[in-house]
This record gives C-alpha cells, sequence and structure tokens, in this order.
C-alpha cells in the first residue's frame, strides 16, 4: 500500500475496476434517482396546471372587465353625442330615457322607455336621438311609456327641405330604413341629399330637427306626382337611449307639481300674474 501511495501503480487498475462497477453503482441508485426525478417531475406538472389555471382565470376575469370597459365607454360616447347634440333649437328642458323592449311586431315600429307620468311625459311628446327625430309617445303609464318610430305605417311627420322650405309629410313604411314623401309635384325642387326637417306645423314636433334625407326622386311625366323617398338621420334599430324633450315655456319635470299634460300647465301659467 505504501509503494502503490508513492508510486500509484494501481491507478489504471482502480480506474478500470471504477468502469466495471459503475454499471451496478448506477443500477443499485436507479430506483431512488428514478423515484426522485418522478416526484419532482410530478410536483413540477402539477404546479404548471396550477399556474396555467390561475392565468386561464385571470385572462378571463381580465377580459370581461375589458368588454365591461368597452361597452361603459360605447354608453359614454352615446350619451355624449346626445348631450351635445348640435341641433339643439332652444329646448331647455330634457331628459334621458332608456329602452326597456321593442316591439317585435313587423308592422309596428313601436318601443318601450323606462319613464312615464311619474316623470312628467306626455302623449305626443317628441323622442330624439343624437342624429334626428326618433318618434313620439303614444301612450304614457306610471312608470314606462310606449314611443311610435316615425317608421311606423301609421306614423306621418310635417317636414320641410332644410335648402328651399318645401313643404311636405314623411310617412312611416314599415321599413326601418325608408320614409315616404307623396304628393310632390313633378316641378317641385327636391333633390337626393335634401335635408328633411320638421316644419313645426301641427304642433306636436318642434321646427327645426333633422328628419330623414332625401335618397330617391323619381319623376314620371305621365303622373302628377314623383315618387319620393327618404332615409331617417336617427339611429332607429340601433340607438339605446333616447332623448324627450319639453317646450321652452314649460317648467322643468322635477319642478312641475301638476300631474297633467304639459298643455294644462302652460293654460296655468297664463293665468298667473
Amino acid at each position: 500500500m505504501t509503494f502503490d501511495h508513492r508510486q500509484h501503480h494501481l491507478d489504471s487498475m482502480r480506474s478500470a475496476l471504477s468502469v466495471l462497477v459503475y454499471p451496478l453503482q448506477w443500477l443499485v441508485d436507479m430506483p431512488g434517482s428514478a423515484g426522485e426525478w418522478f416526484r419532482e417531475s410530478l410536483s413540477t406538472r402539477r404546479e404548471l396546471q396550477e399556474e396555467n389555471a390561475s392565468l386561464r382565470t385571470q385572462q378571463l376575469v381580465l377580459n370581461t372587465q375589458l368588454q365591461k370597459l368597452e361597452a361603459l365607454e360605447a354608453e359614454n360616447r352615446r350619451l355624449r353625442a346626445l348631450l351635445d347634440s348640435s341641433f339643439q333649437i332652444g329646448e331647455r328642458q330634457m331628459r334621458i330615457a332608456t329602452l326597456l323592449s321593442v316591439d317585435m311586431d313587423p308592422y309596428r315600429h313601436q318601443i318601450e322607455i323606462n319613464k312615464g307620468s311619474l316623470d312628467n311625459l306626455f302623449e305626443g311628446q317628441p323622442l330624439l336621438d343624437s342624429q334626428g327625430v326618433v318618434g313620439q309617445l303614444i301612450h304614457v303609464g306610471p312608470f314606462s311609456s310606449t314611443a311610435m318610430l316615425i317608421t311606423d305605417p301609421s306614423h306621418a311627420i310635417p317636414v320641410q327641405v332644410n335648402r328651399n322650405g318645401l313643404r311636405t309629410i314623411a310617412l312611416g313604411t314599415g321599413s326601418i330604413d325608408r320614409l315616404e314623401l307623396p304628393h310632390i309635384p313633378n316641378n317641385a325642387d327636391i333633390r337626393v341629399g335634401d335635408l328633411l326637417t320638421t316644419s313645426g306645423l301641427g304642433g306636436r314636433f318642434p321646427p327645426g330637427y333633422p328628419v330623414a334625407e332625401v335618397t330617391d326622386v323619381q319623376q314620371d311625366p305621365g303622373r302628377a306626382f314623383s315618387h319620393v323617398t327618404a332615409r331617417p338621420r336617427a339611429q332607429l334599430d340601433r340607438s339605446r337611449e333616447v332623448l324627450l324633450v319639453w317646450p321652452p315655456d314649460v317648467r322643468h319635470p322635477a319642478e312641475q307639481t301638476m300631474t297633467g299634460p304639459p298643455e294644462a300647465a302652460q293654460d296655468t301659467a297664463g293665468d298667473t300674474p
């Protein structure tokens, strides 16, 4: 041993023996190593699965919050468009209402809103959105009201051509994107693209509100009148909020103590010294 310690003659033999013994050592150690590797693999896989599930949950929550944020942003834009409408004609009384339901009958274009007589609404009150006239109230309940859209087949609204003041009537056709203008002579000055606004005749709609835009003018020499159609300016099939307006000489609904229609309030105000 002393001689080997000094001369290292058995190193090569020990190296050869270690090579021969290594497979036996590996076989002896394999069950423990395999078990440890298996436990680490299971633990790592479980951690990855838990982390993956947690990340999926977080992504779902964030996507849901993002959708809600987009909906709030869209609602905010609609409300701003209502309040910042450029076609206000001086009506200082206004209130925003939200749609509750839409009549699914294809022959009736009616909607229900979440305001009623308790909010001092009255039958015949005009409804608008950020683009134009939507319709008018035909029934007022305590908490909700029914409005008829301008495209309803039984609806008619007095209008005038904004360019030259030509007066006519816009009739609903039952189609959400089309109005008809009957009894316009062939020699009348009306063109495609003309803006139609409320004329104020009849006292139901205040004058000057955008109603529709002329889309087609057909003049037949064999007929006395032209066939004229127009497209409503209001987004009748997309608006979720509408704007209710009161005449400028009616007190604000929150201050109005009478439960009757605004006409009664006007008469009473006229008797006040």
